[in-house]
């Protein structure tokens, strides 16, 4: 057996194939140093837990879905970035069946708050880059938005639309697509 893993990159990806073939139970400690060929002390000098190891599997697994090739382009407008993100939802619940509702349950107590931190995280991520796409779109008409409904708002209504269509398992956007188009262009 292997003493060192050559990286913890290489335990993510690991990690994230267990849950594809085998589920979110799949991912612990042991598991994943047998399927790295290494021992459960070489996976600790990655991760102080188990909690730690499934943290980093769920960054790690939501980077997977939203950060596809297609995503270092520029989008042609708003409209063109959410329905890549609708797209990529749809990509990432066939890839990871479940993961947008089960992958929350993976932590408990103290753990869940953490848990909790790198989801808000990673959604903070997630609306900066919208609000990015947004200010970049040349086509949005003049007056849309004001003081009151500010850029940043409605991509607060969009990003929380996303999210529970997420939740849902709903990966039609022709409803939030329809909405973008008559409110900002």
């Amino acid at each position: 057996m292997n003493t060192v893993v050559t990286s913890k990159e290489a335990i993510l990806n690991v990690s994230r194939e267990l849950i594809i073939t085998q589920g979110w139970a799949a991912v612990n400690i042991r598991n994943v140093a047998a399927a790295c060929n290494v021992s459960v002390g070489s996976i600790y000098n990655y991760f102080n837990s188990k909690s730690d190891l499934i943290a980093a599997t769920v960054e790690s697994v939501w980077c997977d879905i939203f950060h596809y090739s297609e995503h270092k382009r520029d989008y042609d407008s708003f409209l063109s970035c959410v329905e890549w993100v609708f797209d990529s939802m749809k990509k990432g619940d066939e890839k990871y069946p479940g993961f947008f509702s089960l992958h929350s349950m993976n932590f408990v107590g103290k753990e869940k708050l953490s848990g909790q931190q790198l989801m808000a995280q990673s959604w903070k991520h997630m609306q900066k880059e919208l609000y990015r796409v947004l200010m970049s779109d040349q086509n949005i008409r003049s007056g849309a938005f004001d003081d009151i409904f500010t850029p940043e708002k409605f991509v607060e209504i969009i990003f929380s639309l996303i999210i529970s269509s997420l939740l849902q398992r709903n990966y039609d956007c022709g409803g939030i697509a329809g909405m973008i188009r008559r409110v900002i262009y």
